[in-house]
């Protein structure tokens, strides 16, 4: 009956949602990259050591553990403690294993057996249960308090020791890199006590799903924190995303917040680290082979030789770092490194005057110097360009002062060069160097290998291109395009008009080569100013190559600055690059952003169905069918436009002192419009969204209602209609009591589920009853519900003497269709507390705290009445108008209130449901 109350455009409407909704949830979960880390591996058998924690620490936090990580012979020799290493301290995340410590632990220590243990970092990690922190958060100041005993605890292992450390290094995966920024907010913490923090695909700005309060709270006491005393925090950190592989975190959550006076912070996306050049999922980023190489590098280049632990130097951290995570020079990490290099010995020194230079070498056996006279060429060209297919670590480029056709000494410009993946490449602005008469590139003598150099010197506004990109609303039907005719090396492709997160695009790249040369590699570059989010796409040309184009973080509005193309690329080949819009993608970028507010907008849109039951129960005497009332009801100009006015009086003074003084929450549209999460139409095509949910839902729970009194009436025999109505049926005063005792003593989650499946329970029995009355009794057809409503007059006024007919009964199960689409929401929300509560179960029996308890005490005997609540028995109600009104504005503030903090949404579901449930009474 559910689908025959929906008109065949409505069941179209519904069905190209989901297909739209399909789209978006398919660019989010696999519309990325293969996965391309190695996987790392473990040389010997891991072992976990357990470290003894002090016993009223263990018996206060009986369910977290501390470990030291080892392998073969160093887990052997290091049973026996003290310690003598450096100590690293790991933080898993939400339902992470401290095992997982095993992939950098293993790398570390492979690479201190190279250096003889000279210095070796002993890795320790924390058990935290596997808690599932991102969806309950009453847990992460426990966490917190937690780690800061373990690090008192690491540092008493050193005790005696010569280089004895006084502070660790934390690296935090998920929400352990929240855990460690929370640190600093605790009152008896020292911050020396963390000498480095690098954080991975924890989400920083804001949670990911703000499932409850005690969330919400800690994000806003931490980052609140870390923004005030920012002049003060002098602790480098370092956050690392996963990219568009991560589903899980999106990487806009993990950038730390740009404040002009902290210089001490770092954040990158994975796709954009030297080395790595890969996007990482959010369980991968710990053990991807290519991004904790960098890591372990960088750990190494940390050690200051004197105290044999990690530099106190804020500025060497920085550098290093940056060194490591933001821009190599395919040079290994100096700290003072010397500019002016000796240029001398026997070696050939080639003059070479021409615009465009190749070199292949081959086996040379003699040491070769090229020098490019740089005065004739600064008055026709603006920029040098060189590149190396040598990935080595020497130094290869050098510029001279005052020389003619050697130079004894040159300065070291490899230290302004740059990695790829294959090649490394230097590019001055001839202006900048008035001093340099000759630019030098030195190729060594090398036996067995081959490489290419090549340089050019050219204009700049020859190599730069400005490519304007196509409209949003073309939906990939128009394309522009600009075809690179001139024969260089590197281009500039200047994407104007691309800032906003809700852009997408795909870029297609033909490249098409004149010579025959094997195994010729071009590389394009997305690069993105405003931050560290570049990728790296290699392709073999000739060739076609598409490049998916699409942000992270948006555009700041005080930045000037516009995102580039840039391709390295062969003098032998033509390029065409053509970029349209993805409209798959932007349904993506939708999902990926605003994903977690969609249970926001399905509520709504039930919300306004069961405000439009309601009213049509007390206009007419009879309850609609849920989709009829959905399609009528749930509009997104009820909405909107009102959230859009509050948004924009918010802007008046007098608006906003007036909201203050009323302790009004801060609108959700401001939140995101902070965190530039405003797309156009985004909230039209979620309430669309969740409408389309709404409507499915609703199907899927009348479909499951009428399973389930068909199982039932296969199991027991089918009883009655019920003769007289009851609203307080004889069972529940002891269910209520019973289920309150259960929501305090253990977990209100828990007695909220009981509640709802009791629920179920008392419609699925009305289901099956009167599937069995109109099996056994057809109904007339003559007889309508205009005489029924009029038969109903001659009733008694009072509730408990109304007798129910099968009419009422139908109407009463479309109610109550709506009521569990409703609560199952509500309940669905609720699951994550009890999930933690279930796990911890052995540790705790009362979860504490509890962010479901009070909603529980009023959910618990509202349920219990409107499982006794029928249609003929509150049409007459007084409050019956007044309950019916309601819906629309809790709508509204759902959308208003909850969509970017959910833990709310259910404080707007219980007050129609209890005036539902007082209507009986009044």
């Amino acid at each position: 009956m559910f689908l025959h109350s929906v008109n065949l455009g409505n069941l179209a409407f519904y069905v190209f949602m989901i297909f739209l909704a399909t789209l978006g949830l398919w660019d989010v979960f696999f519309g990325f990259e293969e996965n391309k880390c190695s996987m790392s591996y473990m040389f010997e058998y891991p072992e976990y050591q357990k470290i003894e924690l002090p016993k009223k620490l263990a018996k206060r936090y009986p369910a977290y553990e501390l470990y030291l990580y080892g392998e073969g012979s160093y887990a052997e020799e290091h049973k026996i403690l003290p310690l003598t290493g450096i100590p690293v301290l790991f933080l898993p995340g939400n339902a992470g294993s401290y095992k997982q410590v095993r992939s950098i632990g293993s790398i570390a220590l492979r690479k201190a057996e190279d250096i003889d243990f000279k210095y070796h970092f002993d890795f320790f990690s924390v058990n935290f249960n596997e808690e599932l922190v991102a969806l309950y958060g009453g847990s992460l100041q426990k966490q917190t308090k937690f780690v800061h005993e373990c690090i008192k605890t690491i540092l008493k292992l050193y005790k005696g020791q010569e280089f004895a450390p006084k502070s660790v290094a934390i690296i935090g995966h998920s929400m352990g890199g929240l855990v460690a920024r929370a640190l600093l907010t605790l009152k008896n913490f020292k911050q020396d006590l963390i000498n480095l923090l690098i954080t991975q695909a924890t989400p920083h700005v804001a949670p990911v799903m703000p499932l409850d309060r005690f969330i919400t709270d800690f994000y806003l006491t931490v980052n609140n924190y870390w923004i005030l005393n920012a002049r003060h925090i002098n602790l480098t950190t370092l956050s690392v995303a996963g990219g568009f592989r991560d589903y899980q975190v999106r990487s806009g959550l993990t950038f730390l917040p740009k404040l002009s006076h902290q210089t001490s912070a770092l954040s990158v996306v994975s796709s954009a680290v030297p080395k790595t050049w890969v996007s990482t999922d959010h369980l991968s980023i710990v053990w991807c082979k290519q991004l904790q190489l960098t890591t372990v590098r960088a750990f190494f280049d940390l050690i200051d030789a004197d105290t044999k632990q990690i530099t106190q130097n804020s500025k060497k951290k920085l550098s290093v770092l940056n060194h490591h995570f933001i821009r190599h020079p395919a040079k290994h990490f100096e700290e003072n490194p010397a500019i002016i290099s000796d240029l001398t010995g026997t070696s050939m020194w080639v003059p070479v005057k021409v615009s465009r230079w190749t070199y292949v070498a081959y086996n040379e056996s003699d040491k070769i110097y090229f020098t490019f006279p740089l005065e004739n060429h600064r008055k026709t060209y603006t920029h040098v360009y060189c590149q190396s297919t040598m990935l080595d670590t020497n130094s290869w480029i050098f510029g001279c002062i005052n020389s003619t056709s050697m130079c004894r000494q040159g300065v070291d410009l490899s230290w302004k060069a740059e990695l790829l993946p294959t090649i490394k490449f230097l590019m001055l602005r001839l202006q900048d160097y008035p001093s340099l008469s000759h630019l030098v590139v030195y190729v060594p003598s090398i036996h067995g290998s081959k490489f290419v150099v090549d340089c050019e010197f050219f204009k700049k506004e020859t190599r730069s291109i400005q490519l304007p990109v196509t409209h949003l609303f073309s939906f990939g039907l128009s394309s522009r395009k600009v075809i690179l005719n001139t024969s260089g090396l590197y281009y500039n492709i200047e994407l104007l008009n691309f800032g906003q997160i809700y852009q997408a695009f795909k870029i297609n790249v033909v490249s098409r080569c004149s010579g025959v040369k094997d195994e010729i590699t071009s590389i394009y570059k997305l690069h993105i100013p405003w931050s560290y989010e570049d990728s790296l796409t290699i392709a073999q040309v000739p060739s076609t190559t598409e490049i998916s184009v699409k942000l992270h973080i948006a555009q700041p509005e005080n930045d000037s600055h516009v995102a580039l193309l840039k391709m390295y690329t062969s003098s032998d080949c033509q390029y065409e690059v053509t970029v349209k819009t993805s409209f798959s993608q932007i349904l993506g970028q939708v999902v990926r952003f605003h994903g977690g507010a969609l249970p926001a907008y399905v509520i709504s849109s039930i919300l306004l169905a069961y405000g439009g039951q309601l009213y049509s129960l007390f206009s007419t005497g009879y309850c609609l069918e849920y989709a009829t009332i959905l399609d009528k009801e749930a509009k997104p100009y009820k909405v909107d436009p009102f959230v859009i006015m509050i948004k924009f009086l918010l802007g008046y003074k007098w608006f906003k002192e007036l909201w203050d003084t009323l302790l009004l929450p801060e609108l959700d549209a401001i939140v995101l419009t902070s965190q530039s999460m405003c797309f156009p139409l985004v909230s039209l095509i979620l309430f669309l969204f969740g409408t389309c949910t709404a409507y499915w839902s609703g199907l899927v729970s009348s479909a499951s209602v009428r399973l389930l009194s068909s199982l039932w009436l296969a199991l027991r025999r089918p009883s009655e209609l019920p003769k007289d109505i009851k609203v307080i049926s004889p069972d529940f005063p002891f269910l209520t009591v019973i289920l309150t005792i259960v929501s305090w003593t253990t977990c209100g989650a828990l007695a909220i589920l009981l509640s709802y499946l009791y629920y179920v329970f008392k419609i699925v029995h009305l289901q099956a009853n009167l599937t069995t009355l109109r099996n056994n009794q057809p109904m007339n057809p003559k007889h309508s519900r205009r005489s029924e409503k009029k038969s109903n007059h001659h009733k008694d006024s009072s509730v408990h003497h109304l007798r129910l007919s099968a009419n009422d009964a139908e109407d009463s199960l479309r109610m109550h269709s709506t009521v569990i689409n409703l609560l199952t929401w509500i309940v669905l929300l609720s699951m994550p507390s009890l999930i933690y509560w279930l796990k911890n179960l052995r540790y705790y029996f009362k979860l504490s705290p509890d962010p479901c308890k009070p909603l529980a005490f009023i959910l618990i005997p509202t349920m219990a009445i409107l499982g006794n609540t029928y249609t003929v028995s509150i049409k007459s109600s007084k409050l019956l108008k007044t309950a019916s009104q309601f819906p629309l504005p809790l709508a509204i503030g759902v959308i208003a209130f909850g969509s970017a903090h959910l833990y709310r949404v259910p404080c707007f579901v219980f007050i129609p449901l209890l005036l539902h449930a007082l209507c009986n009474f009044m």
